[in-house]
């Protein structure tokens, strides 16, 4: 989408970005589950 719009890395930058992603949250509860998670 950014190619598209012909972003500049200063709008990249100012973007807000998805957190937690699905990914993340599946990696966080791998974690957990081995007492290892980040986010306790």
């Amino acid at each position: 989408m950014a190619l598209r719009l012909e972003s500049t890395v200063e709008d990249l930058f100012q973007a807000i970005h998805a957190h937690p992603t699905l990914s993340e949250a599946m990696g966080e509860a791998a974690l957990s589950l081995l007492s290892r998670g980040i986010h306790l």
